[in-house]
């Protein structure tokens, strides 16, 4: 949201960030920024955010809500099986070696091969209409 203010200030009491921030910051924006946000303490914009990969968008002030809902309906409508294995490749692969996150994903991208959602997917982009997932 503009006008908002994003930062870990902990070093500031003297303490580090203890839920994760000095793991998962440096994974999101690269080690050199997250250096700096993490031992100055200062809070960036967002703006800022945005520049550098923290956050997807930056939204007038009161349209965040708005916001995450037209987001929420844009994944939706997609085949719930698929979003699942996508999200679950995404958080598992993080955690691995790349060559290991790779054939991860691949395992979840074939088990969404059986899914009836793929059969009406493909169907559905063929016929040039709107798929019907049910999610099985």
């Amino acid at each position: 949201m503009e006008g908002a203010k994003l930062g870990l200030p902990e070093v500031k009491l003297g303490i580090i960030p203890g839920t994760g921030g000095t793991q998962r910051l440096p994974r999101i924006v690269g080690k050199g920024r997250a250096y700096e946000i993490l031992l100055t303490g200062d809070p960036i914009d967002a703006a800022e955010a945005y520049r550098i990969g923290l956050v997807n968008k930056v939204v007038p002030k009161g349209e965040a809500l708005k916001a995450a809902e037209e987001m929420a309906r844009r994944i939706i409508v997609n085949g719930p099986f698929a979003v699942e294995m996508c999200k679950d490749a995404v958080e598992i692969g993080m955690e691995c070696p790349l060559e290991q996150a790779v054939q991860y994903s691949q395992k979840n991208c074939i088990a969404c091969f059986g899914t009836e959602d793929m059969k009406e997917g493909t169907t559905a982009f063929i016929e040039k209409r709107k798929a019907n997932f049910k999610g099985k």
